[in-house]
């Protein structure tokens, strides 16, 4: 296997895990606690992907993240300056109490932009 064959199939499966949708100008990463486990060197490539595509608006959704660390609320600041300077921002969607807490705690909570999921209504 070839070192570009690996790097594609790494992409893959991490596009596949993270669940990376586009939509124009925004791009919504869906993480979990599987990816931040692995470490963060593929989330922020999935911030740098999304950003050299264009990307103005990202939205980071951590429904399913339980355990947000500091050094991952940094990558999401990095990614916000390159999104606030094209005109956009970085929007967390859906954070547990915890990570509402960690942002209180920095002052992000000024910086970084909060929206509840959109609830799913029975059938």
């Amino acid at each position: 296997m070839t070192r570009a064959t690996t790097r594609a199939t790494t992409a893959r499966a991490t596009t596949r895990t993270a669940g990376l949708e586009t939509d124009g100008d925004e791009v919504t990463i869906l993480l979990s606690d599987a990816l931040l486990a692995e470490g963060l060197a593929d989330v922020r490539w999935l911030l740098h992907d999304a950003l050299l595509a264009g990307a103005r608006r990202l939205i980071v959704d951590l429904s399913r993240v339980q355990v947000l660390s500091s050094t991952a609320v940094a990558s999401f600041l990095w990614a916000h300056r390159t999104c606030r300077a094209r005109g956009g921002a970085v929007v967390l969607r859906g954070p547990n109490k915890r990570t509402e807490d960690l942002l209180l705690r920095t002052g992000l909570w000024r910086v970084m932009q909060m929206e509840t999921p959109p609830r799913r209504t029975a059938a």
